[in-house]
C-alpha cells in the first residue's frame, strides 16, 4: 500500500493499517471490500448532534469514505486515481444509539466519473440515509 487509495489495490485488511484520519476518529470500520459492494459501520455513540441524533455530517463521512474506497478500486482497474466531485445525502430517519451500517454499491462506473449509491441502515435494519457518491476519474501522476 503505498498511502493513496487510487494506487493500490484495497482491501478491508489495508484500512485498519492506516495512519489516524477522520473517518477512524469517528469510529468508523471498514467491514468488507469487493467491486460489487464496500460496506462499513459507524457508531452513533460519539458521532451525536446536540439533539442525541446522530449527526448528518457522520452519514457523510460514512458514505464518502465508502464510496471512496469503492471509486479507488475501480480506478485502479483503470490505471487511475478517483477525487470525490458530488456528495448528496437524504437523511430519512434519526439514529439514536448502537451501530448504522452503510452498503455502497456502482450506479455508473465509466472511465471518467464513477458514481456510487450508499445506503445507511440502524440495528434494526431501517434506511436512515441514502447518499450518492460521485467521483472523477484521473490519470494516476508518475510515481
Amino acid at each position: 500500500m503505498n498511502g493513496a487509495w487510487g494506487l493500490f489495490d484495497p482491501t478491508k485488511d489495508d484500512f485498519d493499517a492506516l495512519p489516524e484520519q477522520l473517518a477512524t476518529r469517528m469510529g468508523l470500520k471498514v467491514t468488507e471490500v469487493g467491486p460489487e459492494r464496500v460496506v462499513g459501520t459507524l457508531p452513533v455513540e460519539g458521532n451525536k448532534q446536540p439533539f442525541g441524533l446522530l449527526h448528518g455530517g457522520a452519514n457523510g463521512v460514512l458514505a464518502e469514505t465508502l464510496g471512496s474506497i469503492h471509486a479507488a478500486l475501480h480506478g485502479r482497474s483503470l490505471g487511475r486515481i478517483s477525487l470525490g466531485l458530488e456528495l448528496n445525502c437524504t437523511h430519512h430517519r434519526a439514529a439514536r444509539d448502537g451501530v448504522v451500517t452503510g452498503v455502497s454499491t456502482p450506479l455508473h462506473q465509466g472511465k471518467g466519473t464513477a458514481t456510487y449509491e450508499i445506503v445507511i441502515t440502524d440495528d434494526q435494519g431501517n434506511r436512515t440515509c441514502t447518499a450518492r457518491l460521485t467521483c472523477v476519474l484521473r490519470e494516476a501522476p508518475p510515481k
